[in-house]
């Protein structure tokens, strides 16, 4: 298609306009004036004829795959075909979906005469991750004269990837993964019980009779006792509530109103991959798991890039669903698919009574055979009455009171979870990728697997 430039404007006013004045005021340069105006208009449609040829042979071509990072400046690279390979000017613009914010709607390209592909790079920054897919883009050149502008919609196909943004997390996990000379924290091998024999030294009085080595005894004439090494390939599985619990916002109490970049999925996706690197650091497996009211996904325990990014791929799609969770379901699911014992960590919120009791009756289906690690978002003003000393009136004093009375709840869910050997903590919304790596390192150093 065609349209009037702003060049052809200027023209028509600048002749029709004034002629078709002067042929009002004065009949006799009526004749005069229809030639002026006929002549810019059979100018005019020649050029427009010449138009349709400018953008013969002009085509674009997008990345199949692209990826990003949430809320970081990204570039996406175009390559733009020149069949004619002849010197021109053309105009771009994309159908960026809302979710991605381009520098510059529109952007200009000189193609140079000789080259028939031309690259560019467009800056954007994604405001939400997810997949999002760009089907056309739209070229725009100026006819021969410049009255004209001819466009064309081009189809192309790209697949924006858009994952979590894990730079400010891994800045509060730098010394986890720093791996520089003495500095941060290395995966080093631990002493202990285990399966992978390490060593013999002599007996140490307490030893266990079923750690002696007899023959190596006999051989020494002293008692020998076995050292192992524990499993440096453990398996460590991140499930995730993907229900409403989770399409609150951070730190809100109010559920379904709030935003998919506010909620408290979005935390518990970053929080995820980041255990998942820690994982990987320090030599385990890592999976994953999602649920609502059935089994979304399911990752199988592995380490190497690879594996992370098939993790990753999992998760930057994850959206919440509107329904309870059902932990029937997902206990079940895991009782049949793993068994070998394996660190659980479950991500979801069990301040809802129902849910908790629904929790605490299928855990039983799993605790025995796995370590289990349930953890919530800390909710807002759940703490002891007397914890907030700024309390002015009436209003704030019922406020801190069913605070205290939320909290009690959980506390007493805590202590029934801990008697069915289950850890239940409260996190802090800022530093929940930080307690969760910790909790994880905790469980290393005990050796509790």
């Amino acid at each position: 298609m065609i349209v009037p430039s702003s060049k052809l404007m200027f023209w028509v006013a600048v002749i029709v306009l004034p002629f078709a004045f002067l042929a009002a005021v004065v009949p006799s340069a009526t004749v005069m004036s229809l030639v002026a105006a006929g002549g810019l208009m059979v100018v005019a449609i020649v050029d427009a004829v010449r138009a349709h040829t400018t953008l013969a042979g002009i085509g674009i071509e997008l990345p199949a795959i692209v990826r990003m990072s949430k809320e970081r400046e990204a570039k996406l690279e175009l390559r733009i075909r020149n069949e004619q390979q002849r010197p021109q000017r053309i105009r771009l613009a994309l159908p960026w979906p809302r979710e991605i914010r381009p520098e510059d709607e529109t952007i200009e390209a000189v193609l140079p005469a000789g080259s028939e592909w031309s690259r560019l790079a467009w800056s954007c920054t994604p405001l939400r991750r997810g997949n999002h897919r760009l089907h056309t883009a739209y070229v725009e050149s100026s006819s021969p004269m410049g009255f004209w502008a001819a466009r064309k919609a081009v189809p192309v196909r790209s697949e924006i990837r858009v994952y979590p943004n894990l730079l400010s997390e891994r800045r509060n996990l730098a010394a986890l993964f720093l791996n520089r000379g003495a500095f941060g924290m290395h995966a080093q091998r631990q002493l202990g019980k285990g399966r992978d024999f390490e060593k013999l030294r002599e007996y140490v009085p307490g030893d266990s009779y079923e750690e002696i080595h007899w023959k190596a005894t006999a051989r020494r004439g002293k008692p020998i006792t076995k050292v192992f090494q524990i499993e440096k390939t453990q398996e460590v599985y991140v499930i995730i509530d993907a229900s409403r619990l989770s399409a609150r916002g951070r730190g809100r109490e109010s559920a379904p109103a709030a935003t998919a970049e506010n909620s408290t999925l979005e935390r518990f996706v970053t929080a995820a991959l980041m255990l998942g690197l820690a994982a990987e650091q320090q030599g385990d497996l890592f999976g994953l798991l999602t649920f609502s009211d059935k089994v979304e996904t399911f990752v199988r325990a592995k380490n190497g890039d690879a594996h992370y990014s098939a993790c990753r791929d999992a998760l930057y799609t994850l959206e919440p669903k509107i329904v309870t969770p059902d932990f029937d379901e997902v206990c079940t699911f895991i009782r049949l698919r793993l068994r070998r014992r394996a660190l659980l960590v479950f991500l979801t919120a069990l301040d809802d009574p129902a849910v908790s009791e629904s929790f605490v009756r299928n855990i039983d289906l799993i605790r025995r055979q796995h370590l289990v690690l349930g953890n919530m978002l800390q909710p807002p003003g759940v703490k002891p009455l007397f914890a907030n000393p700024a309390v002015a009136g009436i209003d704030d004093l019922y406020h801190e009171l069913g605070g205290h009375l939320r909290w009690n709840s959980l506390r007493e869910l805590q202590k029934v979870l801990q008697r069915r050997a289950v850890q239940f903590s409260l996190l802090d919304n800022e530093r929940l990728s930080a307690e969760l790596v910790a909790q994880y390192l905790n469980v290393k150093q005990r050796q509790l697997l």
